[in-house]
């Protein structure tokens, strides 16, 4: 065995004592020689000092600070959590952004296409109900026993009593005739039928002739059982025989008569099952057959009457009375294909567009996708190029993402090539708010000085509305909608003309029920939603007859009507919430200007 000095002096020993002995220099050089380096976070703090925050509900809100949205009160999310780098068509969203923003997606299925058309209509008397009590017996009314339309009368009542010099001289003659009724009997005969002729009865003929003496005041009785609907004669009045004294309807059974536009008739036939509700009626409906259409168009109005039939126990529904129906028509023909609710589309004029959703390991992302529509189906749209089944959309919060892709220099519905867009917040001013240059949806129909000047007046009428609804004060806004329903009521169709009378048709009667709704409504919050209905009328009509001498701009809350949206119309670009109130007076942003 060698010795502890005979392995040292070993030639192989020494090199690997060597080898041994230069790795724990160089161990010692690289890692033994400094203490343990402390990790540098300055990058990482640097990074925390430049990220910018924003809202998820106002993405124009841009901070350096976390904190407060200072239109919302939402927390403010950083803004690089609604960034990508991934794809340039991409724009990323977190869970918490999503939620925030009430982002629903839906995955688009082929469905049978089926046509929702909404209908305006009246309750009216059946024209085959409906008859005139008239005079057998020309005279001088004497006695009027019926007074007043809307008095129920039954057959067989005295309705008025009756004077007529020719019925007293025929009564002479009854007379008369009566004392040789022996020797000359068709003399009689004659006599009586005479009388008979005016709608006596034997029974009074015979009243007569016992009386023996001629009768000066006759009765007039009802020849039919209903509701006086009009009354056309007066105390005093002398009529001719045949005359109409009153218009009587038997209210037992009543039409229903919706108005048709001329877009709509392709879609709305003879048997199709209809759903109506009556504003004076709230929380009921009802159900009824389409028995008749009109053949043809009322050229003033441009709109066909579809009649529905129906029973009336009770007299429950009254002539006059405003309804509101919906008839589901299956397109003809039609194979089952795309369709996507309306909310998902975003519509700029030329373009319409919709998000898809991408998942991937990195995360949640929407996609600008450009579509060509088919039919609307009421709340729907027909999709015909631009979408695959089976994808997922946005179907809410779309207004959200496409905010959040301009402020990212995604592509968006207004920018579709994607880049920077001007906000106006560049340089840290939170309070503004984003201005956004929607195109107009059409060319505007230019009006006459009258037809303008009524527009400008409903406008007037409406911003008077809006303004007590930021309020807060019930009071008011009832008051202000009933000046608004009184005045649109007011407005005669004449002054439309062409093109112009066809959309005044078409929102006149919408735009009049719902202010009438605010009218009677019990509480702030029926008012406001019926104000969603109300701008949504006069947002199309400003779009339509539009640019006027005074700019007005359409606002949008995404947090209204159930976090679905809503906008509003204003006169000032200063956001004022008229569905929120003083409890978020400013939530909202200008979605585009009619100048």
């Amino acid at each position: 065995m060698k010795s502890f000095n005979e392995i040292i002096n070993d030639k192989s020993t020494k090199i690997a004592l060597g080898a041994l002995f230069l790795g724990l220099a160089l161990g010692w050089l690289f890692f033994g020689g400094n203490p343990p380096a402390e990790t540098d976070h300055s990058s990482h703090i640097g990074e925390t000092k430049d990220t910018i925050w924003t809202c998820s509900m106002h993405p124009q809100i841009r901070q350096k600070e976390p904190g407060k949205c200072p239109l919302c009160g939402m927390d403010l999310i950083p803004l690089s959590e609604g960034s990508s780098d991934e794809d340039p068509m991409e724009i990323k969203m977190s869970p918490t952004a999503m939620q925030l923003a009430n982002v629903q997606t839906s995955i688009i299925t082929k469905q049978k296409p089926v046509k929702s058309v909404r209908m305006n209509g009246k309750v009216q008397a059946d024209e085959r109900q409906v008859n005139s009590q008239t005079s057998h017996i020309a005279g001088r009314i004497e006695k009027l026993l019926v007074n007043y339309t809307g008095e129920t009368i039954h057959k067989g009542q005295i309705l008025a009593y009756i004077y007529s010099p020719q019925l007293v001289t025929a009564q002479e003659e009854l007379f008369e005739a009566w004392k040789i009724r022996d020797s000359q009997p068709e003399l009689f005969k004659a006599a009586k039928d005479k009388l008979k002729n005016w709608k006596l009865t034997p029974k009074q003929i015979d009243s007569i002739l016992e009386s023996g003496k001629p009768r000066e005041d006759f009765p007039i009785a009802a020849d039919m059982s209903g509701v006086v609907l009009a009354k056309r004669v007066k105390l005093g009045d002398h009529v001719m025989a045949g005359s109409s004294l009153f218009e009587v309807a038997d209210l037992n059974k009543i039409w229903i008569l919706f108005d048709v536009y001329e877009s709509d008739i392709p879609w709305v036939k003879t048997g199709d099952e209809v759903e109506f509700t009556i504003q004076s009626l709230p929380g009921e409906s009802f159900k009824g057959k389409i028995s008749f259409i009109d053949p043809v168009i009322n050229p003033k109005s441009r709109v066909a009457k579809a009649r529905i039939e129906m029973k009336n126990p009770g007299q429950r529904l009254k002539p006059e009375m405003f309804a509101i129906g919906l008839v589901k028509s299956p397109l003809n023909g039609s194979e089952p294909t795309l369709i996507v609710p309306k909310s998902a589309v975003m519509w700029t004029g030329d373009r319409s567009v919709v998000y898809v959703k991408k998942t991937s390991a990195s995360g949640i992302g929407f996609v600008l996708r450009e579509v060509t529509l088919g039919p609307a189906l009421g709340d729907s749209y027909v999709i015909k190029e631009g979408l695959n089944n089976g994808e997922e959309i946005a179907t809410n919060g779309t207004f959200s993402i496409d905010a959040a892709a301009q402020l990212a220099g995604k592509p968006s519905m207004m920018n579709p090539q994607g880049g920077a867009m001007s906000t106006g917040h560049q340089h840290g001013d939170a309070k503004t708010s984003a201005k956004m240059d929607h195109s107009m949806p059409a060319q505007p129909v230019k009006l006459n000085k009258k037809a303008q000047q009524a527009v400008v007046g409903i406008l007037d009428k409406y911003l008077d509305l809006k303004n007590v609804l930021t309020e807060d004060a019930l009071d008011k806004a009832q008051k202000a909608a009933g000046d608004l329903q009184k005045y649109t009521g007011k407005i005669n169709m004449s002054l439309f003309k062409g093109e112009a009378h066809n959309i005044w048709m078409q929102h006149s009667a919408p735009l009049e029920n719902a202010s009438r709704a605010i009218s009677q409504a019990k509480d702030i919050g029926s008012a406001r939603s019926q104000f969603i209905v109300l701008s949504d009328q006069l947002i199309m009509l400003a779009k339509s007859f539009g640019p006027f001498e005074k700019p007005l701009f359409v606002q949008f809350c995404p947090m209204a009507n159930n976090d679905k949206g809503a906008e509003w119309l204003s006169a000032n670009e200063e956001i004022r919430n008229p569905y929120f109130g003083e409890s978020m007076l400013k939530c909202g942003e200008v979605r585009q200007s009619i100048k």
